[in-house]
């Protein structure tokens, strides 16, 4: 990790609004990356205009809602018919030819059961596609908006929230119209239509059972309240989780190789504790809202019966007039319950797209959209790349990971077309911040120099472009899961399998990966962990002759490898060379013997440069670095003479 560059768990520093830019905008998205960063307010009420932000989403899959919401309506006007029908039934039967009148009674009842239960299933199945194809193209969103985000934005954003974000937020969403939120549009109409109903039925007994509103109302807000903060500190334990989790995953090898696994197993404990807390306080106080409601509703219905009791002497109350008053008390607290339940969906997904939008609403403090981001003014320049230009220049390069903590300083290095350039130095002296200011995964603030590609300002140029210049070679390879071809041809969604041989080839290694069982359609695991770590690099080699740039970064290619593999990584450095500008990061100096110009780095300044022999003359820096090396170079061959007698 460069020296005072965050680690990933770290808070956002203070920001430096980049030149070009909105201050007050900036300042807008420094806020919201640092209020995605803090803890969840649990006792912060969502606006319900946050929907609107759903709504660009929702708009192309918008006949789904239309329709879903004009059967929404049919579905209730016919649920709150069947009281109607039984009153009429009941009433007619205790007339002379009542009994004749049954059967048509209960086809009618069964007509509006049966009509009602197949209405609700492309109801409920429209409703769900419209919610599940929004939140694929709001998760595709997310995910693309990531993939634009500088270096910077990941250093001080910790990796487990961004999942969540993409996750877990996003289902909150996704779980709103899964347990058919849009439903309490049905549930008010129902509401209102049983209220206006029991008053035209009975106005008297109405506003008898109506006195159990009040308790219920104070009931249901109570309990709200509550569920509200409680299931939001759940969803903040889930994402304390997720983040731990892929913490520990991440660290297993350090977490067995000092023995923490208990200490890991603790503090899991800790947390899933917490969580199986916070989920038992949601679904208690869950549970005695629908005890409560049921509770009341059952003592209004007995009210209800005392009070028509009473009135038995009045002829205006009916025997199917009380049934169908019944039937619709019974309805009234239905609705009731489903509100509430639906208000914690709607404000569990209100926070989820919340934390989303803050995401996205952030921004980094490298003016990370000034190249590549939809919308953004910035264009490829007709004239680039010239072709009369230097490969690469840093003009005057001052750059820190953090505010006022500079990791390089008055960096002036310019690169001739086809030369190979080496840095070297101790860890720590910049070499690698170089090489990512090239590739703009991070940006030089206005004020504090420029990096120029190819004759242009990089921060002028569109990242993709920019880099579609470059092939880097890193020292950790990064292989994704897939098959060796797959991986050589990395941006190519069908590898061309005859290209990929033949680059392997021109590096030696076509025999080494044909060698093993399925050849070059041998299976990559993530990482790839079953490869070597010169396999690795061999792929990263052939990964970039396979692209084919004029620009080459090799950084740390041959470290930590065997021998006989550096003799074979270095035979594919070569090829890689050939005709390419390329900046080479080296550890071992053996590797850096024919670069053209070697510059050697210290505490983050340029401190000699020349060729190989030049610097040896000159005895400074490099000299004594390569005495130490070659120094280590024999103790490490003397020590191989020793074992191997010993050996046989």
């Amino acid at each position: 990790m460069p020296p005072g560059r965050p680690d990933s768990g770290a808070y956002p520093a203070p920001s430096i609004p980049p030149g070009g830019e909105d201050p007050d905008a900036v300042g807008r998205g420094e806020e919201a990356l640092r209020r995605f960063h803090e803890e969840e307010d649990l006792d912060r009420v969502y606006d319900f205009r946050m929907l609107r932000g759903l709504w660009p989403h929702l708009r192309p899959h918008r006949h789904f809602l239309y329709g879903s919401s004009a059967l929404l309506v049919v579905m209730a006007l016919l649920g709150l018919g069947r009281p109607l029908v039984m009153r009429a039934a009941l009433e007619r039967f205790q007339q002379p030819d009542g009994a004749a009148m049954l059967t048509q009674f209960g086809l009618l009842l069964g007509a509006l059961i049966v009509v009602e239960q197949a209405l609700s299933f492309p109801q409920l199945y429209w409703l769900q596609i419209a919610g599940a194809r929004a939140m694929a193209d709001l998760r595709r969103q997310v995910f693309t908006f990531l993939h634009t985000r500088s270096m910077a934005f990941f250093d001080r954003t910790p990796l487990g929230r961004l999942v969540t974000r993409v996750t877990n937020d996003v289902d909150a969403i996704a779980e709103m119209f899964a347990m058919g939120a849009l439903n309490a549009i049905g549930d008010l109409i129902r509401l209102v239509a049983i209220v206006a109903i029991m008053l035209s039925l009975d106005w008297k007994m109405s506003l008898f059972a109506f006195v159990a509103v009040p308790p219920v109302a104070v009931a249901v807000n109570w309990t709200r309240k509550r569920m509200r903060v409680a299931y939001r500190e759940v969803r903040t334990k889930t994402a304390r989780m997720s983040a731990f989790l892929n913490e520990q995953v991440s660290g297993i090898e350090v977490v067995q190789a000092y023995a923490r696994e208990q200490q890991s197993e603790r503090d899991f404990d800790e947390i899933n504790y917490a969580y199986r807390g916070a989920n038992t306080r949601a679904v208690v106080l869950d549970a005695s809202l629908d005890a409560a409601i049921e509770m009341v509703g059952s003592v209004c219905i007995a009210a209800v019966l005392w009070y028509a009791g009473a009135r038995t002497v009045s002829p205006d109350i009916t025997f199917g007039t009380l049934f169908a008053f019944i039937a619709y008390l019974e309805m009234f607290f239905m609705p009731v319950r489903h509100l509430s339940a639906r208000y914690t969906a709607v404000q569990s997904a209100l926070a989820g797209a919340e934390r989303v939008f803050q995401l996205m609403s952030s921004t980094d403090q490298d003016a990370e959209v000034r190249g590549d981001a939809a919308g953004d003014a910035v264009s490829l320049p007709e004239d680039w790349p010239s072709p009369d230009a230097s490969a690469f220049a840093f003009n005057g390069v001052t750059f820190g990971y953090r505010p006022g903590m500079p990791v390089v300083h008055d960096i002036h290095l310019e690169a001739r077309r086809g030369e190979t350039m080496a840095l070297v130095g101790p860890t720590g002296s910049g070499k690698t911040t170089l090489a990512s200011l090239l590739l703009r995964l991070y940006d030089v603030a206005d004020g504090d120099g420029q990096v120029d590609v190819l004759g242009r300002d990089v921060s002028k140029i569109p990242r993709n472009d920019l880099r579609s210049q470059f092939a880097v070679v890193p020292q950790d390879v990064f292989l994704f899961p897939g098959t060796v071809a797959s991986n050589i041809a990395a941006r190519d969604a069908e590898p061309d399998v005859e290209r990929v041989r033949a680059t392997l080839e021109r590096i030696g290694a076509l025999d080494l990966f044909e060698g093993r069982e399925q050849g070059l359609d041998a299976p990559v695991v993530e990482r790839g962990t079953n490869f070597s770590a010169g396999e690795r690099q061999l792929i990263a080699f052939a990964r970039a002759l396979y692209r084919n740039p004029p620009l080459l970064l090799l950084d740390e290619p041959t470290a930590n490898i065997d021998s006989d593999t550096e003799t074979r990584l270095q035979r594919a450095m070569d090829v890689a060379l050939e005709g390419r500008t390329a900046l080479v990061i080296a550890h071992r100096l053996s590797t850096v013997r024919h670069a053209d110009r070697v510059v050697v780095m210290h505490q983050g300044r340029i401190v000699e440069q020349g060729s190989h022999d030049e610097l040896l003359e000159l005895d400074g820096v490099y000299a004594r670095l390569h005495r130490l090396q070659v120094a280590q170079q024999a103790i490490e061959e003397r020590m191989d003479e020793l074992v191997e007698p010993s050996s046989a």
